[in-house]
């Protein structure tokens, strides 16, 4: 769905969308598992820059939820998770200033605060992308006790031990070995 500037100087929109399993692209690691369903609506906002200049900046109001998979960040199974997030976005549009022809352009603090958008409007795939990236947590577990991989033969160590024989300690720290047992009150 594609929310133009010529439609919302009419009216504001409103959304109702399904998007099936593997319609949004997501990062290489992240596989939609279920649709995402999302809804709510767009609006125009005009903001007078004095004079006769316009901004015409778009809010999005809306909600989503749907279901991902990625791999544990331990034992590296897949984990699925449910997403559901509420989001009130502000975008403007991208202005791009001339100086000595770079692509480069100074934005304020305030303007982190704000998504931009080029052309005649904005996708909402693209916002739906954006936040469920922002939704997923930096690191999904399978489980809270999840063992990980065994660091030297890559076994899975939730599915049982390995035979690797472990390592000593590197000897360049022998001199601290006993310094957690002196800090114990």
């Amino acid at each position: 769905m594609f929310f133009s500037l010529h439609e919302l100087e009419l009216r504001k929109i409103d959304f109702a969308e399904s998007y099936a399993p593997g319609q949004l692209e997501l990062c290489e690691d992240l596989v939609q598992t279920s649709p995402f369903a999302t809804k709510g609506h767009a609006e125009l906002l005009e903001e007078h820059h004095g004079g006769k200049q316009v901004v015409k900046d778009i809010r999005v109001i809306g909600e989503f939820a749907g279901q991902v998979e990625l791999r544990c960040a331990r034992c590296l199974e897949a984990v699925r998770l449910e997403l559901a997030n509420k989001f009130d976005l502000l975008y403007r549009p991208l202005r791009t200033q001339a100086e000595g022809g770079s692509d480069e352009v100074a934005i304020t603090e305030a303007d982190t605060e704000i998504g931009f958008y080029q052309g005649e409007g904005l996708a909402l795939e693209d916002v739906l992308k954006e936040q469920v990236l922002l939704a997923v947590p930096p690191k999904a577990l399978c489980r809270e006790a999840c063992q990980g991989l065994c660091p030297q033969c890559g076994q899975n160590l939730n599915a049982g031990k390995c035979g690797c024989e472990v390592k000593l300690a590197d000897p360049r720290w022998n001199a601290l070995a006993g310094i957690k047992e002196k800090l114990k009150p």
